[in-house]
């Protein structure tokens, strides 16, 4: 196992020296990450009240339940957009068939490229909820961050299969997939993201079971707002790591497939 980690820290350093190569835009991020936290405030401050928080899984109000909706649903985004950008990069800088035909094997190869930019997520979300507990008081005395750091970790897992397919589709057709926008804008409705998924009508409540954000959303929320211990997220726990058990092989096994089919016709580097 130590060179394969050894290769992912190695993939990691790279793109952390070409972010550093960048740094007003990391700048600029964290001062947007405060306009859009203020945002999400006073929009609470408009809309709250009494029957609204009787609604809510946790406490904290709609302030903190949406702001963990919006910021978590980067994860989502970042799994589904990592693998495809890592590609496309690679491929235009005229690497991506170098690096397929060394000895780093292909689980190395897609997790060391994601890597820093799901770290870079994390960080991003970090800042959003710093910046409201700062100015906002977003409540943060009751979170369990062992169990944060679990729903994280698990959450990664089951989105990680999402994005995988997706840069599987990117080899073959040379195009991003369409299909992974259809899935951000279904999940940005059924997935929990700005109100609870009880209030949907009952085909979206079934829409939003088939979805792992709805899962991550649950037990993210549970775990920052509502004073849970471990054991309390086994289900949303659980059916994450369903969907990375069934996703994760089955990316893995189209991803490979996708390589092959492009090496035998001499398209992998075409763009």
């Amino acid at each position: 196992m130590t060179p394969f980690f050894r290769e992912l820290f190695l993939f990691f350093w790279r793109d952390l020296q070409i972010a550093k190569s960048y740094r007003s835009p990391i700048v600029l991020e964290a001062i947007q990450a405060l306009f859009g936290t203020a945002m999400f405030y006073y929009i609470a401050r408009f809309v709250d009240s009494p029957e609204l928080r009787h609604t809510l899984p946790q406490s904290g109000g709609y302030f903190a339940f949406s702001l963990v909706g919006f910021v978590f649903l980067d994860y989502l985004n970042a799994a589904l957009d990592t693998f495809d950008r890592s590609l496309e990069e690679a491929r235009d800088s005229g690497t991506l068939e170098h690096l397929l035909v060394t000895q780093t094997s292909l689980p190395a190869i897609l997790a060391g490229s994601a890597l820093y930019p799901f770290a870079a997520t994390t960080l991003r979300i970090a800042v959003y909820i710093a910046w409201g507990a700062i100015f906002f008081s977003f409540p943060l005395g009751s979170a369990n961050w062992l169990a944060v750091l679990l729903v994280l970790v698990v959450s990664l897992l089951a989105f990680s299969g999402l994005g995988i397919l997706s840069a599987s589709y990117l080899i073959l057709f040379k195009r991003g997939n369409p299909a992974k926008w259809l899935l951000l804008g279904v999940s940005s409705v059924a997935g929990g993201m700005l109100f609870p998924i009880s209030i949907l009508p009952g085909w979206l409540q079934f829409l939003a079971r088939l979805n792992p954000i709805t899962y991550a959303l649950d037990a993210m929320r549970a775990a920052l707002l509502g004073s849970v211990r471990i054991r309390e997220l086994a289900h949303p726990l659980a059916i994450l790591l369903l969907f990375a058990a069934v996703l994760l092989p089955l990316s893995m096994l189209s991803f490979s497939a996708a390589l092959r089919r492009t090496k035998s016709t001499g398209t992998l580097a075409h763009r």
